[in-house]
């Protein structure tokens, strides 16, 4: 533990010491990251030849933790950074990676996940979207939804069929399929909390070049798999911090930070605002009521073990092992965890718990967590699902039946 601890003081002296002589607030957002790319600091665990320097993933937080004290901005966020470039790394070919990875990291290029189906529900190997070989190019026909970022995004990941005459599993192929052309149509989806932070997209003949296949035809549900990994691990995702005040940079970085987290500026109800418990119980008087106090005592004790199992989960991260069925474990987590704060908010607030708008408890946001918890068991991948995994994989019970 001395060598380790040693080694990543190492890292963040080099990192420290590298941004002293390279970190500008007032230079381009671009430039600046593409510099960050052509260092390796930017993902410092990623390997040397695609803009990394090779180093074990405990690096990525010191590095981190160092960009933070300095004050400077690190690379570009969201699924493009979480999803896609890790797919990427373990799939896509040399040519793949030299000609997404670099706008990836800069921010030039936003992707989106084209995956679900209304058709298909959590059975996503079941998908309909089909993908019919035209020379050097597919055209694409069908239909997804619940995409995030769809109506930005430069890219899509998506997961067609290219063969149905093979059983589902294996008649899926993945592609990054360009999202700004005909054949494309994105469409917003408003949701019961008011909020649109979804998409459905049509697909009508829209094309994709062979180029843009990410491994071999018919491997598409092995590198689905490890997108999925990464989604379930990287579901908690924090908006990076800034700086109070800076430079045409910083500012730059909040703007875009702003713009993109504003999808998910509801996801603090949907995970069931468990910290409002207390302070609404105590507002209202209730500090005292034994009933209240049990529903506080559960959800401070769902919170603590879950914070358990995600520290076990970044410790195996960090001693090299892939994404796990930890994932599965902390997304169980977390909608347990919105389901236990909204039955409290309910006894909290009782028929109050209603009322929107600066009528309503917290000025509403307690009504707004009402309708938004139930998402939290689905987005990510179902409970359903993720016990399944976790039987399957974790206990060693039998499989579910399967209809191939």
């Amino acid at each position: 533990m001395v060598g380790d601890m040693d080694s990543i003081a190492a890292i963040e002296s080099e990192v420290r010491t590298w941004l002293e002589t390279h970190w500008d607030p007032n230079a381009d957002l671009v430039e600046w990251r593409g510099l960050l790319a052509d260092s390796g600091w930017g993902c410092p665990s990623w390997p040397r030849e695609w803009h990394g320097r090779g180093l074990p993933l405990a690096a990525d937080s010191a590095a981190r933790k160092v960009f933070s004290e300095v004050g400077a901005v690190g690379v570009a966020a969201g699924v493009s950074m979480y999803l896609v470039a890790p797919t990427l790394l373990e799939w896509g070919s040399d040519e793949q990676k030299q000609r997404f990875l670099r706008p990836i990291l800069t921010g030039e290029h936003k992707w989106c996940q084209l995956f679900s189906e209304p058709g298909a529900g959590s059975d996503l190997a079941g998908l309909n979207t089909r993908a019919v070989r035209d020379g050097d190019e597919w055209l694409v026909h069908g239909q997804k939804v619940w995409n995030s970022g769809a109506h930005k995004a430069d890219y899509g990941i998506l997961l067609a069929r290219t063969n149905p005459e093979l059983s589902k599993h294996q008649g899926i192929s993945y592609f990054a399929i360009p999202m700004q052309q005909d054949g494309v149509e994105v469409r917003p989806l408003r949701q019961m909390n008011q909020h649109a932070s979804f998409n459905e997209v049509f697909l009508d003949g829209a094309r994709v070049g062979h180029e843009n296949l990410i491994a071999d035809v018919g491997q598409g549900w092995r590198v689905a798999l490890t997108t999925l990994a990464h989604e379930r691990s990287a579901v908690g995702t924090p908006r990076p911090r800034f700086a109070a005040s800076g430079g045409r940079l910083v500012e730059r970085a909040k703007t875009e930070a702003d713009e993109y987290f504003s999808t998910y500026r509801w996801y603090p109800q949907r995970a069931g605002r468990p910290k409002l418990v207390r302070s609404e119980a105590q507002r209202r008087g209730l500090g005292d009521d034994p009933l209240v106090r049990q529903h506080v005592a559960k959800i401070e004790e769902l919170q603590r073990t879950s914070n358990w199992s995600n520290q076990r989960a970044r410790a195996a991260r960090v001693a090299g092992r892939p994404p796990g069925p930890e994932g599965s474990v902390a997304k169980l987590n977390m909608s347990v965890t919105a389901r236990a704060s909204h039955h409290a908010h309910t006894s909290v607030a009782g028929a109050y718990s209603m009322l929107n708008g600066a009528e309503g408890p917290g000025n509403g946001v307690i009504a707004e967590v009402f309708v938004s918890t139930p998402a939290q068991s689905i987005a990510g991948g179902t409970d359903e699902i993720q016990r399944n995994i976790l039987g399957e994989r974790v206990l060693g019970l039998p499989k579910e039946p399967s209809t191939e």
